[in-house]
């Protein structure tokens, strides 16, 4: 069968660019992944497992407050901005690039004083000690620049996955060099938390430079001048599509952190610290499917979603991402636990029992990325938020529950059951949606490709 020729496929341009930009940001996350593997290294090395596991802890609160509050803004920018700038609206794409930088500062501020308002109350429950909960506060000031994606989508739909790539070195380079100076030096547990602190701000500070140098140097001026009621008002249907994509990346993208929060909760910083490890390994370990999501989405949603053209490739890209996937399963199988234990130690191998049951997770988890893209370029947000809601609540009740049950391998079989909730949910209205895509004509972007 034609569709099943796998060299037909790179005949196509689009599919070739999708490769092409993810390989940019797989070649910088590979290296980005070893160099964050020798941070928490260090970190798991240089300090006590209960240490590790609050460190964890008070950049899980931090990074879960601003997932909670981000809206996403680079989802956004690719949506309204792609077609603007295909047709040469520089006035609308400023509109676009403002609303969402005003999204950004809004939402950062809010997410700023809610965590530390709610921080002091909360501390004690997530497993952060009273005499943490200053230095966890400090951390709390990444809240604003961890919200912000304006930047990421500028660079996006300038189509600059290189310099996103170049980006996505500097926070765990510096974690990295920061925890190998704090583990020989022994700097303990503050030396680590300057050295997260630092790093994550300065990667952040990156991308915002990055962007704001590629605006100038193509001549559009003015695109960074935050407002929300005027953009507002002139983008069709923009408060609907920001708020759907918003609260369904928040319910997901709050997944990680609030894991982390809830296993410290129940079984304390220690569990929490290995819950982490092999998070972390999962996380890298299913990095492709995100690579290719990131550059997939900008492409199709400059394609008519009346016709099979980018349906073809949300199924090839699976196939990919899905075969990948297979390969990485039996790697992280098979090396996983001489890994864990050389660059954590012995005391940390128990990771890998969890590593294990989280892996199970990871061919559906690569084969599924072109869902949610496919479902906003069908103008199906709702569907997506739907889909996420539903899997959130299921991952939240079995999280819990498993836990009381099985202890921290109950937390493993609760990721695993979220994410295979995930796929279905978001898997039944993209099917609807593509039998349904002859009606989809009111959503296709001006200036989209052939």
């Amino acid at each position: 069968m034609k569709a099943l020729n796998v060299k037909h496929w790179f005949a196509d341009g689009v599919f070739r660019t999708i490769l092409r930009n993810a390989s940019y940001l797989g070649s910088s996350k590979l290296l980005g992944a070893l160099l964050g593997l020798i941070a928490l290294a260090c970190a798991g090395r240089g300090m006590t497992p209960a240490l590790f596991g609050t460190l964890v802890l008070i950049h899980s609160y931090a990074n879960g407050v601003g997932a909670v509050v981000k809206f996403q803004t680079w989802q956004f920018i690719v949506r309204y901005g792609a077609p603007a700038l295909g047709r040469g609206d520089l006035d609308e794409l400023r509109d676009v690039t403002g609303f969402a930088f005003g999204l950004d500062l809004a939402s950062g501020l809010v997410g700023l004083a809610g965590g530390l308002i709610l921080l002091p109350f909360l501390a004690e429950r997530f497993g952060i000690a009273a005499q943490d909960v200053s230095i966890a506060m400090l951390y709390c000031t990444l809240i604003p620049t961890m919200t912000a994606a304006t930047p990421t989508g500028i660079l996006r739909v300038l189509d600059r996955f290189d310099q996103l790539a170049v980006q996505q070195l500097v926070t765990p380079l510096l974690r990295a060099v920061g925890g190998a100076v704090s583990y020989f030096g022994n700097f303990g547990f503050t030396g680590f938390v300057v050295t997260w602190f630092v790093a994550d701000l300065a990667g952040d500070l990156c991308l915002w430079i990055m962007a704001a140098i590629e605006l100038r140097r193509k001549g559009i001026d003015g695109a960074l001048r935050p407002g929300l009621l005027g953009p507002g008002r002139r983008l069709e249907n923009a408060w609907d599509f920001v708020w759907t994509t918003n609260i369904a990346h928040s319910i997901w993208a709050a997944w990680g952190p609030i894991s982390n929060l809830i296993v410290g909760a129940l079984l304390g910083p220690t569990s929490a610290g290995l819950f982490k490890i092999a998070s972390t390994f999962f996380d890298s370990a299913s990095k492709p499917a995100d690579l290719l999501s990131r550059s997939f989405y900008p492409e199709i949603m400059r394609l008519d979603p009346t016709s099979r053209h980018p349906w073809q490739l949300a199924i090839r890209s699976a196939l990919i991402s899905g075969a990948i996937g297979f390969v990485i399963l039996l790697l992280v199988m098979l090396g996983g636990e001489p890994v864990i234990g050389m660059v954590f130690g012995k005391r940390y191998v128990e990771a890998y029992d969890l590593l294990q049951l989280m892996t199970a997770s990871l061919i559906v988890t690569m084969a599924s990325f072109p869902l949610e893209s496919l479902l906003y370029m069908a103008g199906r947000q709702r569907a997506a938020l739907v889909a996420e809601g539903a899997a959130a609540l299921g991952y939240a009740g079995l999280i819990f529950m498993l836990i009381h049950v099985f202890g921290i391998e109950g937390a493993g079989l609760a990721y695993v059951a979220g994410v295979c909730l995930k796929a279905v949910f978001m898997l039944l209205p993209t099917l609807w949606a593509y039998r349904d895509r002859s009606s989809l004509s009111h959503v296709m972007t001006q200036g989209a490709r052939a």
